[in-house]
């Protein structure tokens, strides 16, 4: 039973390369071409798919929204991302979107073949270099997950203290703002320091940026 795939691509000169890499393979079978998100959407719910190759980046939808809509519930088609994106810029999210595959361009002519098989079986495809990607991603989380547990151990005054000397103020201006005198603010500050294991400001920047409790200033 042949294995029936879209192609999603904004660039038609890709679309054909990657018809051509399919064309030698007898249990292949592309049934329809999109140029954007929106459009591969609708066609794959005229024409059904057993797997969709799609691209990222495109101007009529983009491709992880896409890849979202497909694969919500769980009874739509495969979807492969074949992208000129790197891996590190978007492969957790790809995964995280839905789909089952993420396949570089510049290797697609060797294996795309090869990637689609292992979706249409429902494996998840990816290149050995994401295996160190997906590790990395892993140890953020669980750092995150743990600097996390540690500022949720604080009181509420000790948040307040350090959520005000990540932001740059000092012991008096804390104190005006908190009612209490700038010793009082040392001490906090101190066991604020123990818990988290921080020693400078820049400490406390780092760290609230981590958590989401401050914005990077623009570039």
């Amino acid at each position: 039973m042949s294995i029936r795939v879209v192609l999603v691509d904004d660039h038609a000169i890709v679309r054909t390369g990657l018809k051509a890499v399919l064309a030698d393979a007898p249990d292949i079978d592309v049934v329809g071409e999109a140029s954007g998100g929106y459009e591969a959407v609708a066609l794959v719910e005229r024409s059904p798919a057993d797997v969709v190759v799609m691209d990222l980046s495109m101007s009529d939808g983009d491709g992880l929204t896409a890849t979202r809509e497909l694969t919500h519930g769980g009874d739509g088609p495969r979807v492969l991302v074949v992208t000129m994106h790197a891996e590190e810029a978007y492969l957790e999210a790809v995964l995280e979107a839905g789909a089952s595959g993420y396949l570089g361009k510049s290797t697609a002519d060797r294996d795309l073949v090869e990637a689609i098989h292992a979706v249409a079986r429902g494996e998840i495809y990816v290149q050995p270099s994401a295996a160190r990607v997906l590790a990395q991603g892993a140890r953020r989380r669980d750092e995150q997950a743990t600097d996390r547990a540690r500022y949720e151990r604080l009181t509420d005054r000790e948040r307040a203290v350090f959520g005000l000397i990540a932001e740059g103020y000092t012991a008096p201006e804390i104190g005006e703002q908190l009612a209490i005198s700038p010793k009082t603010v040392d001490t906090y500050k101190q066991r604020v320091n123990d818990k988290l294991g921080l020693a400078h400001r820049a400490d406390y920047v780092k760290l609230a940026l981590k958590l989401g409790l401050l914005q990077a200033p623009a570039s």
